[in-house]
């Protein structure tokens, strides 16, 4: 079946540097324009009354990432699963499957994997900041010793500081689903990250069993056209 109007194809692919064993990516553009009052009910896809309500950019981004996920999911556990949303916001996922939804700058995608191979997925998308609105949003995102370990120049600040925002987002996905408790941006730091697009992360705070505080996860990035796409896996135990 086509896609409807306001999405570009569906599209199967791995835009990270490190490919995890098991998982599958799909992404899509849209266009909130093209959204049509059909859609959600031609492609299968029901609206919760919070989307119903919003404005066409939230309905065309809800509607690309579940289309997104339901094929993700499919190529992953042969199931057409559309994930409803939670009493917590959060996407539900089928027994077995670990995914994560995102969705920014017209550009939506979900990753899925089995969860006997990887615990948690967290993916997320930015536009990446401009150097002066993200000097200004420093100080509500990176912890002290971020801060400190800022670059100088502004260009490879404003990646930075970026990248450290998305890193926290995808991080918090990821863990979410296992201690089912918020954190915030205070309560992990970036400890590390390399052009090649690798990265680390620490907890700050104790998170309950299995995640205390100086808990160290990796994560993985990419550039491209303005956006930056990240994620962070956490393996199921051996």
């Amino acid at each position: 079946m086509a896609p409807p109007n306001c999405c570009s194809p569906l599209h199967t692919h791995w835009p990270l540097p490190e490919p995890l064993p098991g998982a599958v990516l799909v992404s899509c553009g849209f266009t909130p324009a093209h959204l049509q009052p059909g859609d959600f009910a031609t492609y299968g896809i029901a609206p919760p009354p919070s989307i119903q309500r919003s404005v066409a950019k939230r309905q065309a981004e809800f509607l690309a990432g579940r289309l997104c996920a339901r094929q993700a999911v499919q190529a992953v556990a042969g199931v057409p699963w559309v994930a409803p949303i939670g009493e917590d916001r959060a996407p539900v996922w089928p027994p077995g499957i670990s995914a994560s939804i995102t969705h920014g700058g017209g550009w939506a995608a979900c990753v899925a994997a089995p969860a006997k191979q990887w615990l948690g997925l967290g993916l997320d998308v930015e536009q990446l900041l401009p150097a002066e609105r993200a000097r200004r949003l420093a100080g509500e995102i990176l912890t002290p010793a971020e801060l400190a370990r800022l670059p100088t120049d502004d260009a490879t600040a404003a990646l930075a500081i970026t990248l450290t925002f998305s890193l926290k987002e995808s991080l918090f996905k990821a863990l979410y689903p296992q201690v089912l408790q918020r954190f915030y941006f205070e309560h992990a730091e970036l400890l590390e990250w390399s052009a090649q697009g690798q990265a680390h992360l620490r907890l700050l705070a104790d998170l309950g069993t299995g995640w205390p505080a100086g808990a160290v996860l990796r994560g993985q990035f990419q550039v491209a056209g303005g956006r930056l796409l990240s994620l962070v896996a956490v393996p199921a135990p051996a």
